[in-house]
């Protein structure tokens, strides 16, 4: 059998998916980042090679997230693309006619609008953590709540509480206030859940035209309370896709399975990248005033991928797929 791989890393989590011919999802693995991208990618390929069956080959591979570049020198991907493309070419596969994609992420959050299967605009929350799944986390454990009871607990509130939501810290230190004033608890999860996305709606979403169908994916929406709070600050229902928790992984699945359908051979390195060494180094490139800081990765003597260079100087001296 033939599959592609995608596989997506970022600050938070690391994904894994394999996809066959027809872009049915095959098998996918989701692991923390845990500030080791290296180490979680190679963690992620020995696992995958465990849970696929031997009679499955892969014919392509992409590569996708902050770090992209990294990845693809080490998986030897056929084509690297940023996350913004790959999230909204997963949504276009799971919901075809979508016109707004909402993803929120561990560490960022983004709003891609899609019109007639073309990405027309995005943004993109890199700063502030209140439109984060981290802000929920911290506030979850701040609660001595599980995280994944957030949001049924939000669902029974019949009263939210209004959070300031313009700041983690703010909020933070408001929601304290909330409870020193006797507010049931499901009350005060609905308020943060309401809080969070208002932030995300006046920043990332400011000036953004949002029209149904939404889809809304990333690790926050497990959450039901921030889906529920979205759905009342849009007025339209919001979709949430299966795959919602590896669509960065599946999107770029589906487009290294369109790269190498024209009979390119693949790149790919094999689930035995899990056992080789590879070392990273930066340096400061003097060839102009820009002094780019230039990050390379090696295996061995073997120069693997270059980049951080604003003119491409030195990624074009190094062949790991097509880079954007």
């Amino acid at each position: 059998m033939r599959a592609y791989l995608g596989v997506d890393v970022g600050s938070v989590s690391t994904n894994f998916v394999l996809i066959d011919d027809q872009g049915k999802l095959l098998d996918s693995l989701y692991i923390r980042t845990m500030g080791q991208p290296i180490q979680a990618i190679q963690a992620g390929l020995k696992a995958m090679e465990k849970q696929i069956p031997s009679s499955l080959t892969v014919v392509g591979a992409g590569a996708t997230g902050s770090a992209r570049q990294l990845t693809g020198g080490i998986i030897g991907a056929d084509i690297v693309k940023n996350e913004i493309t790959a999230h909204a070419v997963a949504a276009m596969h799971c919901v075809p006619d979508v016109q707004t994609v909402l993803e929120l992420g561990g560490q960022d959050s983004k709003l891609i609008v899609i019109r007639d299967g073309v990405v027309v605009d995005f943004a993109m929350n890199t700063v502030c953590a209140a439109g984060t799944g981290s802000f929920l986390d911290h506030q979850a454990a701040r609660l001595g709540i599980p995280i994944e009871e957030f949001g049924g607990l939000a669902l029974q509130s019949k009263q939210p509480v209004r959070i300031a939501g313009r700041c983690s810290v703010f909020a933070e230190s408001d929601m304290v206030h909330k409870q020193q004033m006797g507010h049931k608890t499901p009350d005060i999860i609905a308020g943060l859940c309401d809080a969070l996305v208002r932030n995300y709606l006046n920043n990332v979403g400011k000036g953004k035209s949002i029209m149904a169908p939404v889809v809304f994916q990333g690790g926050v929406a497990a959450n039901q309370g921030i889906r529920h709070a979205f759905e009342k600050e849009l007025g339209v229902p919001v979709i949430i896709p299966e795959y919602f928790g590896v669509m960065g992984a599946l999107g770029i699945a589906i487009l290294a399975k369109e790269h190498v359908s024209s009979g390119k051979r693949t790149c790919f390195r094999g689930f035995g990248a899990s056992e080789l060494q590879f070392m990273t180094r930066s340096f400061e490139c003097n060839g102009c005033p820009n002094q780019c800081e230039i990050v390379e990765i090696r295996q061995d003597k073997l120069i693997l991928a270059r980049w951080g260079d604003r003119c491409h100087k030195w990624q074009d001296t190094i062949h790991s797929g097509a880079v954007s």
